[in-house]
C-alpha cells in the first residue's frame, strides 16, 4: 500500500511478503491480468472494482484465479448461473463477454483450480485468435515449475541458451527429437527478440 490508499495496493498477494518469489497461483493471477491490460485494455480502476465486488459480494477472494471471470475490451464480467455480470463497473447486469483464449490456456481441476499453464510466446498483439500454439508448459509438478517444451518436458531455458550460443533450430531439434517449430517457441517464449513473429 502506498500512501495510505487501497488504489495502490498490490493486485496479487504473494503468499510470503518477505520473499520476492511468485507463486504458481500467482503467476495465474498474472497470466490473467496481462489479458485484461493488454488484450482487452481494461482500465486499472475496472479491475480494482472488479476485484472488490467479487470479494465483497460473491466471495470470491482471489478473481484472477476463477473460473468464472469474463472479459470483453474494455470490460470486465462474471459469470454466474443466473446470467453475466458486469464487475467492472459495480454489478451492472452485462451480455456476454468471454476472456475464453486466455482462459483456456489454463488447466484446472474438478474443483477449478489451475494445474498448469501454456503460457503464450509472443505478444497480444500477434496472437492470431485461437492460433497460438501450446507448445511451452508451465507446470509446478514438474522442473520445479520452470517453463519447459510440453511434449519432451525440455526447458526453455535451456534450448533459448544453446540457441544463443550459436547452434541452430535445426541442430537443437534433432538433438532433442523435436519439430523445428517447437525449438522456435521456446525460443520466443524465452528471447522475443531474437524469433521474429
Amino acid at each position: 500500500m502506498v500512501g495510505g490508499t487501497k488504489d495502490f495496493s498490490p493486485l496479487i498477494d504473494r503468499p510470503d511478503k518477505s520473499d520476492p518469489r511468485l507463486s504458481f497461483a500467482n503467476l495465474i493471477e498474472a497470466h490473467a491480468l496481462r489479458a485484461l491490460r493488454c488484450r482487452y485494455q481494461v482500465p486499472m480502476r475496472a479491475i480494482r472494482t472488479a476485484l472488490d465486488y467479487a470479494e465483497s459480494e460473491s466471495g470470491i477472494r482471489r478473481l484472477l484465479l476463477s473460473d468464472e471471470l469474463r472479459a470483453i475490451p474494455g470490460e470486465v464480467f462474471l459469470q454466474r448461473l443466473d446470467g453475466i455480470v458486469n464487475i467492472g463497473r459495480g454489478g451492472q447486469q452485462a451480455i456476454k463477454g468471454i476472456l475464453e483464449m486466455f482462459l483456456q490456456r489454463i488447466d484446472r481441476d474438478g474443483h477449478g483450480a489451475p494445474l498448469r499453464l501454456f503460457p503464450f510466446t509472443r505478444p497480444p498483439e500477434q496472437i492470431a485468435d485461437r492460433e497460438s500454439p501450446r507448445l511451452v508448459l508451465i507446470d509446478p509438478q514438474i522442473a520445479s515449475g520452470r517453463p519447459i517444451l510440453s511434449s519432451k518436458a525440455i526447458r526453455t531455458a535451456t534450448v533459448a541458451d544453446r540457441f544463443t550460443a550459436g547452434e541452430s533450430i535445426s541442430e537443437l531439434a534433432s538433438d532433442y527429437g523435436l519439430t523445428a517449430p517447437e525449438i522456435e517457441e521456446a525460443i520466443r517464449y524465452e528471447r522475443p527478440k531474437q524469433i521474429a513473429a
